[in-house]
């Protein structure tokens, strides 16, 4: 078995309290764009926000499944979970982003990242947990159309730091079949990237042997999907994947990419997401995210889903 061509990150996706704040909090604070404004495949009862670039790239996407009204409980962040989701900044917009966020009645906090990159932490409404990372090198362009000038805005992912209890079989795969390398290494953490090491290529593993288990719910990451080039490819790794006794699902067309799911050894959901079609399969980009756009098979069911959806209003 060969390592795949894996891109780098694809999205990061969280179950979140109502909808209404959700939007508020990515829109209005952070000074994302609404890419997609759809429903959960597996729920038509419930939104799935796409928030990213102006495109809605790879590498730039966050997601998030408002819950509220589902009796879903508040999870619990620890081992086999994704427990920070990093945005990059630059570096000279730190200042701005403190700023930003106590005039928005958000409590940021001066962090370092387990390598010793600046950094701001801030809580979003549901109590998932976000780093604003500051560098220098992030030369993808922002979306300047939040309220956020070009150069302040987010510019995409940064990283992602999963918990594990130990880290030798999640290294195993991530930087075998999976195509990652170790970039930076202490005795508690370990980075390791995809393609390069630049923002919205990396992953930093936390190992932390006394972890209590994560519990997938409210304020907590759902999965994290990192990127493959074609359908081909993912199809082959999918059948590897397998061979080596790990449970994956069946490819599922996610109408604007194609997807597999498994868990890698430390229990943490990864899904492998295809570049191809992208959010503009179905509306023009200029207007990506203002209507409620459903799968084909969910059009017959329309005026049900709406009329169940809460009513949300943005910008």
């Amino acid at each position: 078995m060969s390592p795949h061509t894996i891109l780098g990150l694809h999205h990061v996706t969280a179950t979140v309290d109502a909808a209404q704040a959700d939007l508020d909090f990515c829109l209005s604070v952070l000074g994302l764009r609404l890419v997609k404004k759809t429903v959960n495949f597996d729920n038509h009862h419930v939104y799935h926000f796409y928030y990213g670039s102006e495109h809605g790239a790879p590498g730039t996407i966050w997601t998030t499944f408002p819950y509220r009204g589902y009796g879903v409980a508040v999870g619990v962040k620890g081992a086999g979970q994704i427990a920070t989701t990093s945005f990059s900044v630059p570096a000279s917009s730190l200042g701005f982003w403190r700023r930003r966020f106590r005039d928005a009645g958000v409590e940021p906090r001066d962090v370092e990242t387990p390598f010793g990159e600046a950094a701001i932490r801030v809580d979003d409404p549901s109590g998932l947990w976000f780093h604003l990372v500051g560098n220098g090198d992030d030369r993808r362009t922002p979306w300047a159309g939040g309220g956020v000038g070009s150069n302040d805005a987010i510019r995409g992912l940064h990283s992602v730091t999963m918990v594990v209890r130990s880290r030798q079989a999640t290294l195993e795969l991530m930087t075998g079949l999976l195509g990652f390398h170790i970039v930076h290494e202490t005795d508690r953490a370990v980075r390791i990237a995809v393609g390069t090491d630049g923002p919205g290529h990396t992953i930093d593993i936390l190992v932390d042997p006394d972890a209590a288990p994560g519990v997938n719910g409210s304020g907590t990451v759902h999965h994290v999907a990192v990127a493959i080039a074609t359908a081909e490819e993912q199809r082959r790794l999918r059948g590897e994947l397998l061979a080596m006794g790990l449970r994956v699902t069946e490819v599922r067309d996610r109408c604007y990419f194609q997807s597999i799911y498994f868990r890698e050894p430390g229990g943490v959901l990864l899904e492998v997401a295809t570049v191809e079609p992208g959010f503009a399969v179905d509306e023009d980009v200029e207007s990506l995210g203002r209507a409620l756009k459903l799968p084909p098979w969910e059009e017959p069911n329309r005026a049900d889903i709406e009329a169940y959806l809460p009513r949300v209003e943005y910008r």
